[in-house]
């Protein structure tokens, strides 16, 4: 593997290592609907601000939401719109392993 392929595959690792909590796709889930401030995700998340805060630099740091400040409040808005369909592909792979995994005690 060349210089510039390791790269794209760390690039990706980090996006998903940054994806692969709880919290951060829930955020992500929400975020496709609405930009919301961080307050309200606080309400959505159900963790402190600085909790929820911190998840938000993650997700900023490898490009997912970007910021916008709207007086006093910033409000996070999903950069990228390609994750409804990442996360339907998810559920049915979910969906697919549960099956397989009844299948096999039955």
């Amino acid at each position: 593997m060349n210089e510039k392929e390791r790269a794209r595959y760390e690039a990706r690792a980090k996006v998903a290592k940054a994806m692969s909590h709880p919290s951060r796709l829930l955020m992500l889930d929400l975020l496709q609907k609405k930009d919301m401030c961080v307050g309200d995700l606080t309400n959505e998340v159900g963790s402190d601000q600085s909790t929820v805060s911190k998840h938000l630099a993650v997700l900023k740091d490898v490009g997912l939401v970007t910021v916008r400040k709207e007086g006093s409040l910033s409000y996070y808005q999903l950069r990228c719109g390609c994750l409804d369909g990442f996360f339907s592909c998810l559920e049915t792979m979910l969906m697919t392993d549960l099956s397989s995994r009844q299948e096999a005690v039955q």
